[in-house]
């Protein structure tokens, strides 16, 4: 498979709303993928037969034909990677996309440093691509650093014990410092599984990391739960 630098993947977006299909769009072009939009159903199922794109950012609540339906009927005959993108978070609207064959599931509002980061990680799923924005192999924020190689962490110059989940945890929070990050997100990034909401594990190692960090003489907020959206690294 060629690298993204000399093959563009292209990126179909079905969404109703002008303003965030643009902003969407905009920002894929900036990152260098090739994009196209469709405004409403009956369209974006038109423009999703009628050529070939590596992934589809599908909205579910469309005019003239919803995304759930739209998804179904491009399944008959398409496998191409779809991202469902809606205002609908509840576990059942989320099962319901996977059921009709969505890939991954992106709940609104969101921001655009994650939804890259998922669309990132979908591609480099389906299309192998190498990943262009490849991670350092030290963080220092601070009296922080994270050594990636041997998973090693201190903080003013003392060690901080963490294990290879919570490190993988404390790594991406703090590589996107300031950054909102969805427990969704984070559940396929750090445990490799899919978010359930009566799953309290990464609730537990993120408690953790943090009482070891703030044992160490890091202020606990540094590690912050965004209520409704996920957790943050300031």
């Amino acid at each position: 498979m060629a690298p993204m630098t000399q093959r563009k993947p292209r990126i179909l977006v079905i969404e109703d709303d002008t303003s965030l299909n643009q902003q969407i769009t905009t920002l894929l072009k900036h990152k260098g993928y090739q994009a196209d939009q469709c405004f409403d159903g009956d369209g974006g199922l038109l423009c999703a037969l009628s050529r070939r794109y590596d992934l589809i950012l599908l909205d579910v609540l469309l005019p003239k034909l919803g995304g759930y339906e739209l998804l179904d009927r491009l399944r008959k005959t398409r496998q191409t990677p779809v991202m469902m993108l809606t205002a609908c978070g509840a576990e059942e609207e989320r099962i319901l996309g996977y059921r009709c064959g969505a890939d991954d599931y992106m709940p609104k509002p969101f921001g655009f440093t994650e939804l890259m980061l998922r669309i990132e990680a979908l591609l480099r799923r389906t299309l192998g691509l190498a990943d262009q924005r490849a991670d350092p192999g030290k963080l220092v924020i601070g009296s922080l650093v994270l050594h990636r190689g041997d998973t090693r962490v201190t903080y003013q110059g003392e060690a901080v014990v963490l294990t290879p989940i919570q490190f993988r945890l404390l790594w991406v929070l703090v590589r996107h410092q300031g950054e909102a990050l969805s427990k969704p997100y984070l559940y396929q990034s750090v445990l490799e599984r899919e978010f359930s909401r009566y799953d309290r594990s990464l609730d537990m190692h993120l408690s953790r990391v943090r009482r070891k960090l703030a044992a160490a003489g890091m202020a606990p907020d540094r590690l912050q739960t965004v209520h409704g959206k996920g957790y943050c690294f300031l």
